[in-house]
């Protein structure tokens, strides 16, 4: 299974440029993906900064026949203005697309701590049950808060308190009421990736936490370090693009997985040739 994370930034390129098209077509050259996990895709967003589609969840749809395309909205507001009944609301969040069986879909809010001394938006993770070749999985995408570090600290807890609670359905699942309706078997993998832009420098404290011993479940592991033992990690953000990185590059783009798959992972690399965002993309490949 070939799974790539990437902060795409609307499609925006490291020079300023809007074009979802190249970035799937980097996407591409990267690997022959099973899984494309995707933060800063938007609808209804087209005043950002080089003006992305109204609807970009329907053009990765389009870019990818073959593959499902799920998303889910993080931030969700009203058009900027409120007299025109037709314009799209403003929605932000993570897209997720693969040609492998869906079992499950949840989206999970995080938590959004008050923070008064920092600009924030509401943050989400994406997760979807993979029926994969080296079998089931959950594959979660986020995207951590930027400029507060309470509230990516409160969102790295959760992420980890989702773990657990899908390893407590996996040790004790409920059976379906029928086979037809909503209340299925809730059991799930435990077997779990979690990637995206967490905004959190490499051996921060939000890392640190992540990589903390889980009560009920296998703990997570970064796949790069894993394959990369006693290395630190290349820039994931602000290798090309200066201007929004004015204080120089960091890395903070990762690829977790419980440890239980460790033995199954093949390859982890960060490509640091593409000026297709302002992030660099995570190639991973596992049996």
């Amino acid at each position: 299974m070939r799974l790539i994370s990437w902060n795409v930034q609307w499609g925006r390129s490291a020079h300023g440029d809007v074009n979802l098209s190249r970035t799937i077509d980097e996407a591409r050259r990267l690997a022959d993906f099973d899984v494309l996990c995707m933060q800063e895709v938007t609808r209804g967003f087209s005043v950002l900064a080089g003006h992305p589609g109204d609807d970009q969840f329907a053009e990765l749809a389009d870019l990818l026949p073959g593959y499902t395309v799920l998303g889910a909205i993080g931030a969700d507001l009203a058009p900027l203005k409120l007299d025109a009944p037709a314009a799209p609301r403003r929605q932000f969040g993570n897209a997720l697309a693969t040609r492998l069986p869906i079992e499950r879909v949840i989206r999970h809010s995080l938590p959004w701590p008050a923070d008064p001394e920092a600009p924030s938006m509401q943050r989400v993770a994406l997760e979807a049950v993979l029926r994969a070749p080296g079998g089931p999985l959950r594959v979660i995408v986020t995207h951590l808060e930027f400029y507060s570090v309470k509230q990516r600290l409160a969102q790295v807890n959760h992420l980890r308190a989702m773990q657990q609670e899908a390893a407590a359905h996996a040790a004790r699942p409920a059976p379906a009421e029928n086979a037809i309706g909503p209340f299925t078997d809730t059991g799930r993998p435990v077997s779990a990736i979690v990637c995206g832009d967490f905004n959190s420098a490499y051996d921060s404290e939000a890392y640190r936490r992540m990589l903390e011993p889980l009560d009920g479940s296998p703990s997570f592991i970064d796949a790069w370090t894993a394959l990369h033992p006693n290395q630190t990690p290349p820039m994931t953000a602000g290798v090309y693009d200066k201007a929004q990185w004015s204080d120089g590059p960091l890395t903070c783009d990762f690829l977790f997985v419980t440890e239980d798959l460790r033995t199954r992972l093949r390859s982890c690399e960060i490509d640091g040739a593409t000026r297709a965002s302002d992030h660099q993309p995570i190639v991973l490949e596992m049996d």
